[in-house]
């Protein structure tokens, strides 16, 4: 387990005053998680529409052969490198123009939660997965990409830089920035049922396109983290959504709506999340989840662990509130496996 600096357990405090214990805070943190058994495969077959993917340029509906194909809800790609499974995913939507206009201010928001694990422990997004996107918003017109996150240990430096994300965002041209207290703003949650209001990060708020780029990984109290979940590294005082966990993370779903959400699970932790720190709980898929609803990727992200999506309270509740489909037999999924 690792041990907090006076730093680290004053700004605990400090996020978690008025709401809950730092007994709480840490156990939020995954200091004493709660296994969920992992199993190999899912329990239900999911709709598929299998794609052969090309060399050339992404036309804004793919095809295969002279036969339009439907605009998929959700792409799910196995089995290559990151930015091959990204740029393939995207393809299937007409690239990532599609959600990128041109001079679009652009924020890639991953997943940096700790700074004392490299990537291999599935803790923390995928850093090649991460530069890939940040490429591929310049080549679609973008004038700035930032990417940021907010750790709950250690120093978002230190973070940026054990996870390798901070490397592979300046070789594809990208800003990382810290997170400092004075730039979260008081924000109203107009949608909110439980939270109305939230201390948010002001870039995140000012961006042209949000893509959220969660890695899928256990969590000892919500679950599991993905889409939804990964949102809450937006805010300051997170100690505040815990009240009410699940509706609380629809709730700011509601604020911040990315225009797309990519989930990494090239590597997922199945146990001992969310902060892990053991190889044993790392399988290793080699997959990319992406489409423009954040409900329908974290319902499908879910089938990577062997559950529901009406299993996670936080994917129940945004699909009552009207914020994406769940059901996976209404989606148009396409599944796509590289080289084929």
């Amino acid at each position: 387990m690792r041990k907090y600096t006076r730093r680290d357990l004053l700004r605990l405090l400090t996020i978690g005053a008025g709401t809950m214990s730092l007994g709480r805070i840490l156990t939020a943190c995954g200091i004493k998680p709660t296994p969920v058994s992992p199993a190999p495969s899912p329990t239900f077959i999911l709709p598929t529409n299998t794609l052969s993917p090309t060399a050339s340029a992404p036309s804004p509906v793919a095809t295969a052969g002279n036969t339009p194909l439907p605009m998929p809800d959700l792409v799910v790609v196995h089995g290559g490198e990151p930015e091959q499974l990204a740029r393939q995913a995207l393809a299937a939507f007409g690239g990532l123009q599609t959600f990128v206009p041109k001079e679009a201010k652009v924020v890639v928001k991953p997943n940096i939660c700790v700074a004392y694990h490299t990537y291999e422990y599935a803790a923390t997004t995928n850093p090649w997965l991460v530069g890939a996107l940040v490429k591929m918003a310049f080549e679609a017109g973008a004038s700035s990409v930032t990417v940021f996150d907010f750790p709950f240990g250690g120093t978002e430096e230190e973070a940026y830089a054990i996870s390798g994300i901070a490397d592979q965002v300046k070789a594809a041209g990208g800003k990382m920035i810290p997170m400092p207290d004075f730039k979260f703003i008081q924000t109203p949650i107009p949608q909110g049922i439980s939270m109305k209001a939230t201390h948010a990060f002001k870039d995140a708020l000012d961006a042209d396109i949000l893509i959220d780029v969660p890695i899928a990984k256990h969590h000892s109290e919500a679950g599991l983290t993905l889409g939804m979940k990964n949102l809450m590294g937006l805010i300051l005082n997170r100690g505040t959504v815990h009240v009410n966990l699940h509706q609380r993370i629809a709730d700011l779903t509601t604020l911040f709506r990315p225009k797309l959400t990519v989930v990494d699970a090239i590597r997922i932790l199945a146990d001992h999340g969310p902060s892990g720190g053991s190889l044993k709980d790392v399988r290793k898929l080699d997959t990319v989840i992406v489409s423009p609803d954040i409900v329908a990727a974290d319902s499908y992200a879910t089938t990577l662990f062997d559950l529901k999506p009406e299993s996670i309270g936080y994917i129940a509740a945004a699909a009552r509130m009207g914020l994406g489909k769940s059901d996976l037999n209404s989606l148009r999924i396409r599944e796509i496996t590289v080289g084929t």
